[in-house]
């Protein structure tokens, strides 16, 4: 469990660690970079570097927070990865489950598998479903991601690396948008960023505007035409100018 800086989320949880790239989003992973630098610092968790990784003790660390949280869940992997075995899953949705004071955001690159293993788990309203879409050739997550019982489904369009019109919202609560950032950080039209804004307008499905990524993210900042959107489901409008 960590705070985390993510503005979307208040802190993360990684009952599972470790990944491998699947499409174009993942070229210049965060998590695999922190994984290198935590395995360098010694900390046990990370020893196996970026293999996929169960960790049985993390499902006890929901059941100790006081207070309600905003967890984004598997910041540092997949929950839906195929080396992550149906039953752990299933351990981390019974966590889940069972602390409804909680709201749980997950998120997969690995949608097909999220949709075969849906009927499987249990979707407690506490438990936000998202999938990640950074391009038009991997638009079909959105078309699995419908397919579960979640009572929150949102996307992440980060980093966003292309155009993505005629979105089909349907059933959709909610859309995070981000660019790049890092070292060589691929760019985001603002066109793509406006067009997404407006359709999600148009749907009346809460818009977040994460960043604009960059060399510098701090310095780019997350304003939109001079405002700040941090709406989110089942909240009222938050824009501030």
């Amino acid at each position: 469990m960590a705070q985390s800086n993510i503005e979307w989320t208040e802190m993360t949880w990684n009952p599972t660690t470790g990944c491998d790239k699947v499409s174009q989003g993942c070229k210049f992973c965060y998590a695999e970079i922190m994984s290198k630098r935590l395995q360098a610092m010694g900390v046990e968790k990370y020893k196996d570097n970026f293999e996929v990784r169960e960790h049985i003790d993390e499902l006890k660390t929901p059941y100790t927070w006081k207070k309600s949280k905003m967890v984004f869940v598997n910041s540092m992997s997949d929950l839906f990865h195929k080396n992550i075995s149906l039953n752990f899953i299933q351990k981390v949705f019974k966590v889940m489950n069972e602390n409804p004071q909680h709201t749980f955001q997950v998120l997969t690159k690995r949608a097909e598998r999220l949709a075969e293993l849906s009927d499987q788990l249990k979707w407690s309203h506490n438990v936000w479903m998202g999938v990640s879409v950074e391009n038009q050739k991997v638009i079909n997550r959105i078309k699995w991601l419908r397919q579960t019982k979640a009572r929150v489904k949102f996307l992440s369009l980060e980093p966003l690396l292309g155009p993505l019109p005629n979105l089909d919202l349907e059933d959709i609560d909610w859309v995070i948008v981000g660019g790049e950032s890092g070292h060589t950080p691929r760019p985001m039209d603002v066109d793509w960023v406006l067009d997404i804004q407006e359709q999600c307008k148009v749907n009346d499905v809460p818009f977040f505007f994460k960043q604009w990524g960059g060399k510098n993210k701090k310095k780019n900042g997350r304003e939109l035409n001079g405002k700040t959107y941090d709406e989110m489901p089942g909240m009222e409008l938050q824009i501030t100018s």
